[in-house]
């Protein structure tokens, strides 16, 4: 097999050196178009869109915030309005208190503003070292709130009271807890509800299960998540092994990676075959399917050592060719998937900075003649309903996705269902789930396109 990926960063048209860190994919113009915003850290942040021949900046002055040091960031609608939000993370300090804060933007008629600088809200910002940042829809009503993980201080959980003012809710909800906060990951993961994983540092990590009054229980030593040994960094949501159920890949910092597989009701089990559990200094961590094969691949993006690529084959996970995305001299720092130009195969962009000025890098797959269906489920308001879970039934086999509200550690992937088919020819079905209890099953949807499925009550 010729290795997965080769360089396509000639397609990036505005691409300066800089620091660079997270990236998060959602629709900054509202086009119906997902474009990737890139958080530069003393530098301009990217807000970078497919014109149909090549990657163009469209971040404006607001957006571009070149005067903070962004690191993290998400997308959310918190303000029901059916276009999402941006939630910015800004620090200069490593954990404990920072002097510069986050932002939140939000589009109305005369452009992006930060909600945070609006009167009445700068009681509630930031001043704690964040490093990552999650949509969360508690009550499955469709607007969002974001969740932070502080580094030495207090989480916080950012929503509108009935005012339009920010208010944080974190102690209300039980979320406002104090750790070594790295990386977050919200989806129905053992419930119903949207669940929180929190991967940290110098401490256990964090499970936070969802119940239906908008409160959160901590259970991570329970499931057997809590890894208190380890440092935390990328995590991602699959079905590792085919079951129907929702797995863990954690990528810890410099010590062993994980693959937790859930055994059972709720008990989780760490799998990780040698190759992919050899410590690296593992930054962001996906999982997707980038040759639309029908089986997703774990990608390891690391800093200042080559990027690993896992997939599974015969029942067993093994490192594959990554091709030009090793990168053995990258500065990792952060990446993100979508299938920005349309064409049916997702595209990697991957971040570098933090200790030396280096432009962003994008990469695709060779073309194959294997199929493939993306589902974009929307909330009753419009907006991409993250947390939303897919089931796709082909072939004899069913797969399993969620809408990414936030992962792989400071980033937020598209907010698209993508399934490979490989040379599947009929689609059984496809079911949706929305976080309010929802469902729409379409059935033998024609594969190669991309669906928008509306809330069945909007």
């Amino acid at each position: 097999m010729r290795h997965m990926f080769i360089n396509q960063t000639r397609l990036l048209r505005h691409n300066p050196p800089q620091l660079n860190y997270g990236v998060a994919v959602t629709d900054v113009d509202g086009d119906g178009q997902f474009e990737a915003v890139v958080a530069g850290f003393g530098f301009p942040n990217l807000a970078l869109k497919w014109n149909g021949r090549a990657f163009v900046n469209i971040a404006d002055s607001i957006l571009a915030d070149p005067d903070r040091q962004a690191i993290g960031l998400a997308a959310g609608d918190i303000d029901d309005d059916g276009r999402e939000e941006l939630y910015v993370l800004n620090t200069d300090a490593f954990s404990g208190y920072s002097r510069v804060v986050d932002r939140l933007f939000v589009f109305g008629d005369e452009g992006w503003r930060d909600l945070f600088s609006v009167p009445g809200n700068e009681a509630a910002r930031n001043f704690i070292a964040g490093r990552s940042v999650v949509a969360v829809d508690r009550d499955g009503d469709g607007r969002y709130g974001f969740f932070v993980a502080n580094y030495g201080g207090p989480m916080r959980l950012y929503e509108l009271n009935e005012d339009g003012e920010i208010v944080d809710v974190a102690s209300e909800a039980g979320l406002d807890l104090i750790t070594g906060g790295r990386s977050l990951l919200a989806l129905p993961l053992v419930t119903d509800q949207m669940d929180i994983f929190a991967g940290n540092e110098g401490g256990a990590n964090f499970v936070f299960l969802g119940h239906e009054d908008g409160t959160f229980e901590e259970c991570a030593e329970l499931f057997g998540l809590d890894d208190a040994r380890q440092h935390a960094r990328g995590v991602s949501a699959l079905d590792a092994n085919g079951d129907g159920q929702f797995d863990i890949v954690l990528g810890n910092w410099e010590g062993q990676h994980r693959l937790f597989e859930r055994k059972g009701p709720g008990n989780f089990r760490d799998v990780a075959p040698p190759a992919m559990a050899k410590p690296s200094r593992v930054r962001t961590v996906i999982a997707a399917d980038f040759d639309n094969d029908g089986y997703e691949e774990i990608f390891f993006n690391n800093i200042g050592e080559p990027n690993r690529l896992f997939g599974r084959r015969a029942g067993t996970w093994v490192a594959l060719d990554i091709g030009q995305a090793a990168e053995p001299e990258g500065l990792g720092t952060g990446a993100a998937v979508g299938d920005f130009d349309g064409d049916g195969r997702l595209e990697l962009i991957v971040a570098h900075g933090e200790s030396d000025l280096q432009p962003l890098s994008l990469y695709h797959t060779y073309r194959n003649d294997n199929s493939y269906l993306r589902v974009l489920p929307l909330t009753r308001q419009g907006a991409p309903a993250r947390g939303a879970v897919v089931k796709l039934f082909a072939d004899d086999r069913t797969q399993l996705r969620a809408i990414d509200a936030g992962s792989g550690y400071l980033c937020q992937m598209e907010p698209v269902a993508h399934f490979g088919l490989g040379q599947a020819s009929r689609i059984e079905r496809v079911e949706i789930r929305w976080l309010d209890g929802a469902t729409v099953t379409l059935d033998r949807p024609e594969p190669d396109q991309l669906i928008r499925v509306p809330h069945p009550k909007s």
